[in-house]
């Protein structure tokens, strides 16, 4: 299955329709095919009716994680059922200009002294270790701008590959 970069890359679209400063969404992975046969109902309200390619992915979105515990040990909570194929992240960050630094949530930008940039980062993992990541940054806020590849932000989609239980 190695649908994840297209997977990744219609989360990255959705999210900007909705536009900037949302919530972290954190999405099952799970085929099309599967989910057809499993809840048709649903699958009528997505406007899915039959998938172009077998291992396609449907995103599903799930509960909001806890605003109160660290993003790390909050996925660390997670262990998905085997009937999901992968998992995604959607995330909004201030990240320090010519660094992978980011703040730390609710930190003034403007006490800390860094110039920073506001980015949007998609990051999904499936079950066969494949893995993508789209990043956005709000000062060029276009699809064509959008920088992605398997690699792009290595340290999420580890976290995410441990909730899958893969090895790291």
């Amino acid at each position: 299955m190695s649908n994840i970069r297209e997977a990744v890359m219609d989360l990255e679209r959705h999210a900007a329709k909705q536009g900037w400063d949302r919530p972290l969404g954190l999405y099952a992975l799970v085929p099309t095919s599967e989910l057809l046969t499993a809840e048709p109902a649903l699958a009528g309200l997505l406007g899915i009716d039959s998938p172009a390619d077998p291992d396609e992915l449907t995103p599903v979105e799930q509960e909001e994680l806890p605003g109160d515990v660290p993003l790390e040990e909050a996925l660390g909570r997670i262990l998905w059922p085997e009937g999901v194929a992968g998992c995604a992240l959607v995330m909004e960050r201030l990240v320090v200009k010519g660094s992978d630094e980011t703040l730390a949530a609710g930190e003034d930008p403007a006490l800390s002294g860094k110039e920073t940039e506001e980015i949007r980062m998609v990051a999904g993992v499936l079950r066969d270790g494949s893995r993508h990541c789209a990043m956005r940054m709000r000062s060029h806020d276009s699809e064509s701008e959008v920088l992605n590849g398997p690699d792009l932000i290595p340290a999420l989609t580890s976290a995410l590959a441990l909730t899958l239980d893969l090895e790291e």
